[in-house]
């Protein structure tokens, strides 16, 4: 289950109100769900403290191109990890048939062995 943006709450939620967030120095009022106000003023601080950190790296001024640079970087960011998140995926499903393959062959060397025909004691 995917948790919406407050973009996409914006758009239509029922259960969105109104927040008053501060992108670097402005002012933007979205709409989100009582319940994500705590993570979306996390991910305005994340924002701000991004836009800061490359003002003074890249000595760019021009707000609109620190936005986009912003943004170009988290999408980056963003697709390097569902990358390593299929990775991670893929290496536990290969893991799982692998156990799967033990458990199944380990039942059958069992029942092999109790099945073999051997001296009995009466």
């Amino acid at each position: 289950m995917r948790r919406q943006s407050a973009v996409k709450q914006q758009e239509g939620g029922m259960s969105a109100q109104p927040v008053d967030i501060q992108i670097f120095g402005r002012s933007l009022r979205v709409n989100c769900p009582p319940e994500q106000r705590d993570a979306l003023n996390q991910a305005a601080e994340d924002l701000n403290q991004r836009l800061q950190d490359l003002k003074v790296r890249t000595r760019v001024t021009n707000t609109e191109q620190l936005v986009f640079i912003a943004a170009l970087n988290i999408s980056y960011e963003l697709t390097q990890e569902k990358a390593k998140t299929r990775e991670y995926a893929a290496n536990m499903e290969q893991r799982i048939r692998m156990l799967q393959q033990t458990i199944e062959q380990a039942l059958l060397d069992q029942g092999r062995i109790t099945d073999r025909p051997g001296p009995k004691f009466e």
